[in-house]
């Protein structure tokens, strides 16, 4: 595995206990629970997924894994979006993350152009 690679995995990985600990501080009411749950359930799929990626058999599996890892940063980072708007979280406090999920989507499309050839 390359440098780059093991730095994504852990890079992915980070991102999902970030969104472990947002959950777990987010404010009991319904609207922020549904929320958090979503993000929640895509934030810690990205690195799973990027795991699977890795560990592909083949460059059509790869590109598939790599599809569904960026699917699932940017629906986590439509979740934050939400819970920054419906100022549930402080936007300052969402920031970061959402910041790291803009990064992540950017990264997995070059990840997926590339493995594409194009």
């Amino acid at each position: 595995m390359k440098n780059e690679e093991k730095d994504l995995a852990e890079r992915t990985k980070k991102f999902a206990r970030r969104i472990i600990r947002l959950f777990v501080a987010l404010p009991r009411e319904p609207v922020a629970q549904v929320l958090g749950k979503q993000a929640l359930r895509s934030g810690t799929s990205v690195g799973a997924n990027y795991r699977e990626a890795d560990r592909a058999r083949s460059k059509a599996e790869f590109v598939s894994k790599i599809g569904d890892c960026l699917k699932e940063a940017d629906e986590t980072l439509y979740w934050l979006e939400l819970l920054s708007d419906e100022k549930i979280v402080a936007t300052s406090r969402l920031a970061p993350l959402i910041q790291e999920a803009n990064e992540l989507i950017s990264i997995l499309v070059t990840i997926s152009k590339r493995a594409r050839g194009e």
